[in-house]
């Protein structure tokens, strides 16, 4: 059985072309920085995660809710092939004990502040915004799109972002956890605008401060699916 199934729909994905030297202390042993024709990305997230069931049960008021993630690309060789994952600087969520389960059993960085929503739609477009609230200031992130789903193309920047399988978390310097993430192939929304208010040293720390002022590489949104977290294993 899978540790937890969800739903992750509408992810707004803000993606920023960095120096790879930024990310040397973060990245997990047993992993190196997985690169798209030459670049490293980092990506602020956000999306809503929905129908949350663990271990096949929904836990009461952790059904559905908000989640944002500040995030980048490594990949693992194991047995002849290379294993896409991501790693996450830290996740935000309005649940304590989402939180708590994921930072002790993951070794994840999760953290709970206040957050909100919405989802509109007009005859032409679609627009979404994720806030969530640190020391009294809210952080957001909107988008507009079109309202018609469109593929993800092969070797796109757009699959490379939402193409990685795997979560893996530096537990220490020796020691890495690493955990796989099912979904189907997702489909997009052609993104027509989109704006950053965030804090970016306030809520990530002053090795992420730069990202306050670098201009996005680009945007997308994804529609999401079904998803499901397997258990996780330790690579040392």
């Amino acid at each position: 059985m899978s540790f937890l199934t969800a739903e992750w729909n509408d992810l707004a994905l803000i993606n920023y072309e960095i120096n790879p030297e930024i990310l040397e202390n973060y990245v997990p042993k047993g992993t190196e920085l997985d690169l798209w024709n030459g670049k490293c990305y980092i990506s602020l997230i956000g999306f809503m995660f929905e129908n949350v069931k663990v271990l096949g049960l929904k836990i009461p008021f952790h059904v559905n809710f908000e989640e944002v993630n500040l995030r980048f690309y490594v990949k693992s060789y194991e047995d002849g092939i290379w294993k896409r994952g991501v790693v996450f600087v830290k996740e935000i969520v309005p649940k304590h004990a989402i939180t708590i389960v994921a930072n002790t059993l993951y070794k994840e960085h999760y953290q709970t502040l206040k957050m909100r929503h919405s989802r509109t739609e007009n005859e032409n477009s679609k627009s979404f915004q994720y806030d969530w609230k640190k020391d009294n200031k809210w952080n957001s992130i909107s988008m507009k799109s079109n309202k018609n789903p469109i593929p993800i193309e092969l070797n796109s920047e757009a699959e490379f972002i939402t193409e990685h399988y795997f979560g893996y978390t530096k537990f220490n310097e020796s020691k890495t956890i690493e955990y796989e993430v099912t979904h189907p192939r997702w489909k997009q929304l052609e993104v027509i605008d989109y704006k950053v208010d965030v804090d970016f040293e306030n809520i990530y720390g002053k090795d992420f401060k730069f990202l306050q002022d670098l201009k996005p590489t680009s945007a997308f949104l994804a529609l999401g699916s079904k998803i499901t977290i397997e258990g996780k294993k330790t690579i040392q």
